[in-house]
């Protein structure tokens, strides 16, 4: 891999996170390659794309502490973020989640293990452990390129995530909310008994650490310039709009008042609220979808829309589902999955 280097400028270490993000779209966007970089911000709470903001996160708390919120555009459960946790960020080209996921993750796990971490594992969709505990998460998204003159096309993917070098454990749990669903899958009862950090297990200072990783996982170095700050900036004002760091998304009340939740292995959790047409077989007429799964294409165009007006027996909506490749959109998920868990939610 290559290690993406920013200039040393003024104000360089107020960044936020806004503009990492958007530095790693313009990477992907701008150059070709496989490219690294790690960075560092003041306290956030990272909310995933499809998530629900005031069900994820402790918001009052947050505007208390001083704790930014943010959006990212991948998929993937609520983070939280400070200057302990080192934030890694891949650029590829692949598009393909789970050889995506377990090419770099596996990477960042034998890295941790040749730091003398030797129960470094990865282990489920995007998860690296030490023993039982986590210390580094991931996340996933794709940018299609498409070339005006030659209308071909190239993926690009980015996976981002933690890593817990320390963590102000206190404030994590203040800051995000996970569902107990969520919880007990994993099989712990708390946010603190879920996660560990490096320095539990190493010595190692910080600095140190950084340097190890660029080290193990980079062979040579891209260095930006000031002009490629001013285009990454112009990127970020996106991230910094109310109506993306809110999620508004149609929220179809379900029959029964309140979203339906529900967990499902190796796809995260989903949460489906629905409004049903009236009549001798109801119909689907509003429904949403939201969770920490991860998305492959838009997910009203792909999915939603085509779901409307369905008759809500099984038979139908597997029918319905039948002409959607469904794990293009939503990797692992099965039609009959979702067919149960709409039917649920009447």
């Amino acid at each position: 891999m290559i290690y993406a280097l920013l200039p040393d400028t003024p104000g360089a270490e107020k960044r936020k996170l806004p503009f990492y993000l958007a530095f790693e779209e313009y990477l992907a966007r701008c150059f070709t390659g496989e490219y690294f970089f790690m960075w560092q911000v003041d306290p956030t709470v990272i909310v995933g794309r499809n998530q629900q903001l005031d069900t994820e996160v402790n918001l009052p708390y947050c505007a208390s502490h001083g704790i930014d919120v943010c959006r990212r555009k991948s998929g993937g459960g609520c983070v939280y973020a400070d200057r302990d946790n080192i934030m890694f960020s891949h650029i590829t080209t692949c598009d393909e989640v789970a050889t995506t996921f377990s090419g770099f993750t596996s990477r960042v796990a034998a890295m941790l293990r040749d730091l003398g971490i030797a129960e470094a594992h990865t282990t489920g969709r995007n998860d690296i452990l030490i023993g039982d505990r986590k210390v580094s998460g991931y996340a996933f998204y794709h940018i299609r390129l498409v070339d005006r003159l030659t209308h071909s096309s190239q993926s690009r993917a980015i996976v981002h995530g933690t890593m817990l070098y320390d963590a102000d454990i206190p404030a994590m749990m203040q800051a995000i909310t996970p569902s107990q669903q969520k919880l007990s899958a994993k099989g712990v009862q708390s946010v603190r008994n879920r996660v560990t950090t490096i320095r539990e297990h190493s010595q190692v200072s910080l600095d140190d650490f950084k340097a190890f990783c660029r080290d193990r996982l980079c062979s040579s170095v891209l260095e930006l310039e000031r002009h490629d700050i001013e285009a990454i900036e112009e990127i970020a004002r996106h991230y910094y709009e109310p109506e993306w760091v809110l999620g508004v998304r149609r929220k179809a009340p379900s029959a029964a008042g309140h979203p339906l939740r529900r967990r499902i292995e190796g796809v995260g959790e989903l949460e489906v609220a629905l409004e049903s047409i009236p009549g001798p077989v109801p119909r689907i007429g509003a429904l949403d979808l939201t969770g920490d799964f991860f998305l492959m294409a838009d997910l009203d165009h792909s999915l939603l829309h085509p779901l409307r007006g369905c008759e809500l027996t099984r038979e139908a909506l597997l029918q319905r589902l039948g002409a959607i490749n469904i794990g293009k959109v939503i990797p692992a998920l099965h039609a009959e999955q979702l067919a149960d868990l709409i039917l649920s939610a009447q």
